[in-house]
């Protein structure tokens, strides 16, 4: 009888740790999105087949603004320096929430839009980012007061105010579509750098099962509202160990890339922490990866102001290593030469230091740029 009784807890231990690694270990590389458009599956495959051969190169607000000049058709501060245009472009959708007919960086939705179909026509590929105001207090985003996130959730006292504004959100993301009139897919990028403090969905403000919550949510409210053509992109900011980086995770099931944001900050000739960081994030999040199945994103990066001339082949070619990534997108470039002190730029524009270097990072082979991502046809089977 003894004999049997512990078989029988060593069958029940053998049970539950099979179920738990099944919950944990995603065995085929599948979008999230049952129902996901033909088009958004073909995008997804095409972009896990392409990690094996380059990097894409993304820029937020690209075709908007850049350095001396604002809404000219064309133009890209990208496209002035290397004569092609980003592979990735991103754009943020804050604002759409209120109404607004202007995001948070007071771009017109209505340009944005014509933007996003142009490069998306082009062979391009579309990330969305929702620095969301807060839901408590109307704030923006960077508000943490505390609690903001429990409102939002199902139950939460501005619960059914933050479904109003996902429907927002909803409206425009099915208004961009292709000429034949399929709506276009999207790396949808939500909750970003959520392991940071400054905003108001940051760990420092939920519990991780209150923030898995919301994530998921906001997958099912989406799917709800016919939005069958988004791609799931989950974002970090710093985090130091595997489980760091999977505490906050909703699961394999709810998100199609695992990504983190990291900046450089200090002068890299002195100080090598920006690679040192993000060689060790790479090398955790390569991990899950591979257990998982995901593909990889270097979802925001860089210098502002670029003032190291080597910055793109010594700094941030180091800093991504041999990780087999899909794509790098460095963050927005705006202001006028005339006021420095509201300059803020992240890729190089004709003149500036490390305009040359730029060139010669375009040309490495593993790092693809619009006219290398037409030529894969992402969108095509």
């Amino acid at each position: 009888m003894k004999k049997h009784l512990i078989l029988f807890v060593i069958i029940i231990n053998i049970g539950i740790s099979c179920a738990s690694k099944a919950q944990t270990t995603n065995t085929k590389p599948s979008l999230a999105d049952p129902k996901a458009t033909v088009e958004t599956k073909i995008m997804y495959k095409n972009l896990v087949t392409l990690v094996n051969k380059g990097i894409l190169f993304g820029h937020q607000d690209d075709l908007a603004y850049g350095v001396n000049w604002k809404y000219e058709a064309g133009r890209s501060d990208v496209k002035d320096v290397t004569g092609d245009y980003p592979a990735v472009y991103g754009w943020d959708i804050s604002g759409l929430e209120k109404k607004s007919d202007k995001n948070i960086d007071g771009v017109p939705f209505d340009k944005m839009r014509k933007y996003i179909i142009d490069g998306h026509s082009r062979g391009g590929l579309i990330t969305l980012s929702w620095h969301v105001d807060n839901p408590l207090t109307g704030k923006n985003a960077w508000d943490t007061t505390p609690k903001s996130l429990v409102s939002a959730l199902p139950g939460g006292k501005n619960h059914e105010k933050f479904k109003s504004w996902m429907d927002e959100v909803a409206k425009f993301i099915l208004t961009l579509k292709d000429k034949n009139g399929k709506t276009i897919p999207i790396l949808f990028r939500p909750y970003h750098e959520l392991t940071g403090t400054w905003f108001w969905w940051c760990k420092n403000n939920a519990s991780p099962e209150e923030f898995k919550t919301l994530w998921k949510f906001t997958f099912d409210y989406f799917q709800a509202k016919g939005l069958h053509n988004l791609i799931y992109v989950y974002n970090t900011a710093d985090f130091k160990s595997k489980e760091d980086f999977l505490d906050y995770y909703p699961g394999f099931n709810y998100a199609d890339v695992l990504s983190f944001d990291n900046y450089q900050y200090n002068d890299p000739t002195k100080d090598n922490s920006f690679v040192e960081n993000c060689q060790r994030q790479f090398k955790i999040m390569n991990e899950i990866a591979q257990e998982q199945n995901k593909i990889m994103a270097f979802a925001e990066t860089g210098y502002e102001a670029i003032p190291y001339d080597k910055w793109w082949t010594n700094t941030l070619m180091k800093a991504i290593g041999d990780y087999k990534i899909s794509y790098v997108l460095l963050w927005r470039n705006h202001g006028w030469k005339e006021d420095e002190k509201k300059m803020h730029y992240y890729a190089p524009y004709k003149g500036q230091i490390s305009e040359k270097d730029f060139v010669d990072f375009y040309n490495l082979d593993q790092i693809l740029f619009e006219k290398e991502a037409a030529k894969e046809k992402l969108y095509n089977k």
